[in-house]
Formats: C-alpha cells, structure tokens, sequence
C-alpha cells in the first residue's frame, strides 16, 4: 500500500446512538497526519449536528456522493452491521481504504469479499477492535503473556443476566446479525488475542430462543471453540441467565485467572510451594492510541494493529457458531 503524506477521512453513520461518528471524527483529527473533512448520514439533522460539530466538513446526504469525493481517502463505516458489508465493498470499489466499526460483518464469506478486494485494490481494510486498548483486557493479556499461570489450555467467558434486549436495531437479527454480534464480538477478539498463535480446529454452537419472543436476536448463544492441542475456548452471551458466573474464567498449567469485572481480576498461583491469591489491578484504557497507531501504519508503514484476517477469525466463530448450532454438530472450520 503506498503511503501518504496526510490521509483524510469521510465519516458514514453520524447517528446520535452513543455519538459514535462524531468520536470516530475526534479520534481522526487527534492523530498525527489524519483529518476529517466529510460526513455523510441520511438523515439531514445529522449533518447539520455534524457541521456544527466539525465546521468546514463537507457533507452527504448519499454514500455514492462522498465516494466520488477526490478529497477522500479512506472512510471510516459506522453503520448498523447488516450495512458493513455492502457499504465497505463500496468503498473499497472506489479506492477508499476503510476502518469498520465492530463487527467487521455479519457472515465469513462477506469478511472475505472485503479482504479479497481491499487486497486487489491495494487499500486500507482494518475493523474498530479498539478494546484492544481497555485496561482490563491488557491487564489480563499481560499476566497470562509473563507466563504466571503457565500454558492456557481453557478460557471460559461469560457476558449477560436475565434482562429484556433493548428493543432498536441491536435487538433485530436481520440488522444486527443476532445475539453474539456486539458484546461477543469483543469478547471473541480478547480470547483470540489470548491465544495468539493457536489454530482453531472446531467450533461448536448451541443457540436458544426461549423467552423474549417480541424482539428477533437470539435469547443466549454459545460458542465452544476446540483449537489445537485440545486448548477449550468457551463464550456466552444471555439475556436469560438468572445465576450469576464470572467474565472470565481462565485455566492454565500452573494457575488460574478469574474476572467478575469489579476493577480488578483474581489470580490464583503457587510461589516457591505456597498456594497465592493475587489481586491484579487493571490497567488504565487506551482507547485513544488506536488511531494514532493507524495512523503511523498509512503514514510510516508500522504494523497494522487489527488485520482483516484477524478480524475475519472473529466473524468466522459467530458464524460457525450458529452453523453448528443449526446441524446440531460440531463443525470445522476454514481459514485455519
């Protein structure tokens, strides 16, 4: 990919849920080389809300219009899931580089559309992993890294409670893509990141659907994920789970881990014979390191932070997920 000298940004999505274009665009113009100069929304309100937020911007009431904008380089896909795809091949057509929100898309073949073109067209493709950056994530990633707890063979997870979805486009499978699609998706990127390195051999899914019949996501779904030498992966997501369990639970050869997301995660260790109960602190988030980091790969040539493949791994055990689910049978798994 050939570097440049300043990459500026155009900003799809500019919805006022959790203001997520107008941080994208923050974000941007924070970093070294990088700037926001276009917006585009379907809803009028939110351009002008864009305009006074970011004056001298362009904006665009229709994608195919920033796209033809010369003044773009590379775009960043804010839209709801079921739009990532179709509006990133757009893109890519068009000689954009492009970040995506999470989740990079909805089905594995589609992550590969995208890389398969953003690689003919020589251009940015990367996905918004930016909890990468949170605290208690490198917290743990870093104990487990130093070898404390020894070789990781089991990483269970956990995310949810019994609580009603909330009802907008999160809680509609045919835009969200379903249950696992926002909080799994984080989760599923933090447990590959920590087994870095290890290659899924099969993914078992088991999906519910038994509660809150008036929204279309699933009620709980389930990911088990076998990867080489027996290593066990296992995530959750439910609305429907009275009991309380841990967010995270994770087994290694000579300790354990366990998380209740309380500011701080329990390790339990030996030191020279003596069974240890350490208290580990998390780590301050860096969310605003992603797009600096970005930056310095467009502009420098740095390592990319989040490869398209690696985020296509995130997609492809959701999608296996509900595959499995649906045969009722444990399924392998490409790419791998």
């Amino acid at each position: 990919m050939k570097l440049k000298d300043e990459v500026r940004w155009g900003i799809v999505g500019y919805g006022p849920s959790f203001n997520m274009g107008k941080a994208h665009a923050g974000w941007i113009n924070e970093s070294p080389g990088m700037r926001t100069v276009a917006v585009c929304d379907i809803d009028p309100a939110r351009t002008v809300a864009a305009k006074e937020d970011y004056p001298g911007i362009a904006t665009y009431l229709d994608v195919d219009d920033l796209l033809a904008d010369k003044n773009v380089d590379c775009i960043a896909n804010i839209l709801p899931h079921n739009l990532h795809y179709p509006i990133t091949m757009k893109a890519l057509a068009a000689g954009k580089g492009v970040t995506l929100e999470k989740p990079m898309c909805i089905t594995t073949d589609e992550a590969t559309d995208m890389i398969e073109l953003a690689r003919k067209n020589d251009v940015l493709l990367t996905v918004f992993h930016n909890r990468r950056h949170d605290g208690d994530f490198m917290a743990v990633k870093e104990f487990i890294d130093k070898g404390i707890i020894g070789d990781v063979f089991r990483v269970e997870a956990f995310m949810g409670g019994y609580n009603h979805p909330g009802t907008w486009w999160r809680s509609e499978k045919k835009i969200s893509g379903g249950n696992f699609y926002d909080w799994g998706a984080h989760h599923i990127d933090w447990i590959l990141n920590f087994l870095e390195g290890r290659k899924i051999r099969n993914i078992t899914g088991f999906y519910h659907k038994r509660v809150w019949n008036d929204v279309t996501n699933e009620d709980e779904t389930q990911a088990i994920v076998r990867f080489d030498n027996d290593v066990v992966a296992d995530m959750t997501v439910s609305t429907i789970a009275k009991a309380p369990k841990p967010r995270w639970r994770i087994l290694g050869t000579k300790g354990a881990i366990v998380d209740k997301w309380k500011g701080s995660f329990t390790a339990y260790t030996n030191v020279d014979g003596y069974d240890a109960t350490i208290e580990v602190p998390y780590k301050p988030s860096t969310w605003e390191a992603w797009y600096p980091n970005l930056a310095a790969h467009l502009l420098e040539g740095k390592e990319l932070e989040v490869k398209p493949e690696e985020a296509r791994r995130v997609i492809m055990i959701i999608d296996y997920a509900e595959k499995s689910a649906k045969a009722g049978k444990s399924i392998d798994t490409p790419f791998e």
